[in-house]
């Protein structure tokens, strides 16, 4: 009898797992549609700055917003890590890591980190790092200014981070930020406008508008990282969910499975005392 009830009871907890891993694979298959969304749009806005600034720019060197008479760039390339918040991001943060250390080196390299699974990460492989950023929980707003301060201190900038191949595919990727806005560019076509000092009023320099465009557009290319990295996560999420749902369903008809025949053991063995019994009387 308390076998029947421990069954039981396992039948109804192993169902409201199975329901509440249904809930959480929905959620995640939501996240990634608004996220798809997000990156899209992000794109947009980046061609529609690009279309300005490349009639604007006097070369083709991309130099991350810095203004005139910015003091001495550390003469080092700054590497910025993007991982997850938390732990529940499977093995690919550990991917990302060790792929960005083997490229690592102290003496010419400094590291920033967002996201708390990576900060854990280093810190247990004894590597230091100069910043560690949250990342962002909302997906509004998104305000990259500080780690903009950052990258204009470095002559150049790689992001690792994490991206989205399909629902069950996640990969890393690496990118120089400096070319990756190039090659971007290249994705936005030509202007149809004509934008030049000669039909408009740039105030207070063409240069400081230029820079402005630059900060706007490198905001635009983190922002579309940080969406990227988060929709590898969300997958990653639903992969885990989906797997969890459909071993939970599993369980649940396993346990549902045993409990029957438990019970109809018990029944079995119940019907066999009663017969016992009957044959008992007849012989007395």
């Amino acid at each position: 009898m308390r076998r029947l009830q421990e069954l039981g009871r396992e039948e109804v907890s192993m169902k409201t797992i199975a329901e509440l891993t249904n809930v959480f694979e929905g959620l995640a298959s939501m996240r990634i549609a608004q996220t798809k969304n997000k990156v899209l749009k992000a794109q947009e806005f980046f061609h529609e700055l690009w279309h300005i600034y490349t009639q604007l720019r006097v070369d083709e060197s991309f130099r991350f917003g810095r203004a005139l008479g910015d003091k001495k760039l550390i003469d080092k390339d700054l590497f910025i890590g993007v991982t997850a918040e938390g732990s529940f991001s499977g093995d690919i943060d550990q991917k990302l890591i060790k792929w960005m250390l083997s490229q690592y080196d102290p003496k010419k390299h400094d590291i920033i980190i967002i996201g708390h699974h990576g900060v854990i990460q280093l810190t247990q492989l004894g590597v230091k790092f100069k910043k560690y950023f949250k990342l962002p929980n909302s997906d509004i707003n998104i305000n990259a200014a500080p780690l903009i301060k950052e990258i204009q201190q470095y002559k150049g900038c790689y992001v690792y981070y994490q991206t989205y191949v399909s629902l069950t595919i996640q990969d890393v990727k690496r990118i120089n930020l400096s070319a990756a806005a190039q090659e971007q560019g290249k994705a936005a076509g030509k202007s149809k406008d004509d934008i030049s000092e000669a039909n408009y009023i740039f105030e207070p320099s063409t240069y400081e508008v230029v820079s402005h465009l630059e900060q706007s557009m490198l905001s635009s290319m983190l922002g579309q990282v940080i969406f990227e990295s988060k929709l590898a996560q969300y997958a990653s999420r639903f992969r885990a969910m989906s797997s969890a749902h459909k071993k939970a369903d599993e369980s649940v008809d396993e346990l549902h499975l045993m409990y029957n025949r438990v019970k109809r053991g018990m029944k079995d063995e119940r019907l066999k005392e009663i017969i016992n019994g009957m044959r008992k009387a007849r012989q007395r």
